[in-house]
């Protein structure tokens, strides 16, 4: 490997929010993070979340056909639906690393295990980092052995936030409280992901924790009902990582009253379910709001689509697109570049029906730009951080949105520097 200069901390992104949420105690459950120094110095880079008794959970992993020794891990764990502990380290992927890295993974699952007195199988491992490096794991042990002996709190949001993360500005969490009939419960949430940002999902880890008594099956509908609408709704740079992790963990320390809720459409779900979503998209809209050398964070609305599917597709065409990124990154209102980006989806649309709309100024219609159309106010709105970009191709009444940044001269920087 080449070497490099040492890479400098990164600048806190501009449309970071202003500040951590204060997070609530999920009752049941213990975190907390250290330093192995296996990659990175002076900082945290290992997380241990440890449950007081066999938890329910539910989770979603990344599409990729070149899945981490860790995403293997969780798939094989995920239909037993239940957990103890969950290991997160920062710094390297363990991807692609064969059956040395299968190895590695169960040497952390089983170290963590062996110190909170569990099984193995009930330890979930996510690792995020770079692809293709060997894991050391007797000092990411040695820290979770430390960890479990008197290094964990009720409380340690933050400082977990921070330790799983790798190009990442700042630490990403959220935190909501909702009503499962007359029990009040508490909902948190953390994530990493700043590159390698594409839905199915994209190098993103998020992890839910509630104190909600609700089985397994009842989280399994609840992530997928709400993936769509959040983490697969957001792209940075159209690359899905070998290591996307989504998991909802449930400890049940909070007792619903009544019968056991046994389907999302239990109505005393309702207030939950629209808090998990608002969580999820909080998360989803933070990683966009970090993406590698992001200024702007941009929505594109698409209607008119023959199925929403259809509309997802000429959507994340658009997201996508280099000369869309880049002309928004150069506050140029290019509105050409969104009738190409979506045209080269091949999704069906009517071009003479058209329309386009950058913010709230109607750009084209019927298939042409509109009459007297005056761009200097479109230019003073692209100089804004948050820009806005709806397209209706005509066609049907399929709707879709999706979440990205710009692409500026920053993210070659941070890419080019990302294994020194």
């Amino acid at each position: 490997m080449l070497k490099k200069s040492p890479q400098k901390s990164p600048q806190k992104s501009p449309l970071a929010p202003k500040s951590f949420p204060k997070m609530p105690v999920i009752d049941g459950l213990w975190l907390g993070a250290g330093e192995s120094g296996t990659k990175y110095k002076g900082r945290p880079d290992v997380m241990l979340v440890a449950v007081e008794k066999k938890s329910a959970i539910a989770g979603a992993l990344t599409k990729s056909s070149m899945p981490s020794a860790a995403v293997e891990w969780c798939r094989s764990l995920l239909p037993k639906g239940g957990i103890r502990a969950l290991v997160v380290n920062a710094g390297n992927a363990n991807a692609f690393t064969g059956k040395t890295g299968d190895k590695a993974n169960y040497q952390l699952a089983a170290g963590a295990a062996k110190a909170l007195n569990v099984l193995p199988e009930e330890v979930f491992v996510a690792s995020t980092g770079v692809i293709g490096e060997d894991l050391k794991t007797p000092a990411l042990i040695k820290t979770l052995s430390g960890l479990a002996d008197g290094g964990l709190s009720p409380t340690a949001w933050k400082k977990c936030a921070g330790a799983i993360i790798t190009t990442d500005t700042f630490p990403k969490g959220v935190t909501r409280t909702a009503k499962i009939g007359s029990v009040e419960v508490n909902l948190n949430g953390i994530a990493k992901g700043s590159g390698m940002i594409a839905p199915d999902m994209a190098t993103m880890l998020a992890f839910f924790f509630t104190d909600a008594d609700l089985p397994p099956s009842v989280l399994r509908q609840l992530v997928n009902d709400n993936l769509p609408s959040s983490f697969n709704a957001i792209t940075v740079d159209s690359d899905t990582s070998t290591s996307d992790t989504v998991l909802l963990i449930a400890t049940g320390a909070r007792k619903i009253s009544g019968k056991p809720i046994r389907s999302i459409k239990d109505t005393r779900l309702k207030g939950f379910t629209k808090a998990l979503k608002e969580a999820m998209q909080d998360l989803a809209q933070q990683i966009v709001r970090d993406g590698e050398g992001a200024t702007k964070f941009i929505t594109v609305n698409v209607s008119g689509a023959a199925d929403d599917a259809s509309a997802r597709l000429i959507a994340l065409s658009i997201a996508n697109s280099p000369l869309v990124k880049t002309a928004i990154a150069g506050e140029d209102p290019n509105w050409g570049r969104v009738v190409m980006a979506g045209g080269k989806s091949g999704e069906p649309a009517d071009r003479d029906k058209l329309k386009v709309k950058i913010g709230t100024f109607n750009i084209a219609k019927n298939g042409r730009v509109i009459a007297n159309y005056d761009e200097r106010p479109v230019a003073k709105y692209m100089r804004g951080r948050e820009i806005v970009i709806s397209v209706d191709v005509g066609i049907g009444k399929g709707v879709a949105k999706v979440w990205t940044s710009d692409l500026t001269h920053d993210y070659i920087s941070i890419n080019a520097d990302y294994r020194s």
